[in-house]
């Protein structure tokens, strides 16, 4: 059975800049992408001296906004409109989050390599990984 609607998860990378295409030509159906900003904390600044408040945080949403309205600008050229949607949080349990939430059916998403020592994020890279095995519907990677 053909999706209903495809959630398209772009980080700004050519992979998911793939997947967007990717799920523009193979679905006719409603697409969301979704650009998860990972939120600042004292574990990932220097030396905890950013609030997450800061200049930073607003750079890594104003980024965020810059992806999804490139999204918006792909989409127009291939004739399609998409939705767009900025969250915060863990990738993975954001983009898994939004499936549940929002009647996703099928996500299409750029993998990345990882570490060298597991295989599997090897070839898929962590959050695709981790979408993969607990997504409730079907999961493209794109490579």
């Amino acid at each position: 059975m053909a999706p209903s609607h495809v959630l398209v998860p772009l980080d700004g990378s050519p992979l998911s800049d793939k997947a967007l295409v990717h799920a523009l030509e193979t679905f006719d159906c409603s697409v969301t992408v979704l650009n998860v900003v990972t939120p600042m904390d004292a574990n990932m600044s220097e030396g905890g001296i950013l609030e997450p408040g800061s200049e930073r945080q607003e750079r890594a949403l104003d980024r965020a906004d810059r992806i999804v309205d490139r999204a918006k600008t792909r989409a127009a050229e291939a004739d399609r409109e998409v939705e767009t949607a900025v969250e915060t949080g863990d990738p993975a349990d954001t983009i898994l989050g939004y499936v549940d939430e929002h009647d996703i059916d099928h996500v299409v998403m750029g993998g990345h390599g990882g570490g060298r020592s597991d295989i599997g994020r090897r070839l898929l890279g962590t959050v695709a990984t981790t979408v993969v095995g607990k997504a409730p519907v079907t999961v493209t990677v794109v490579r």
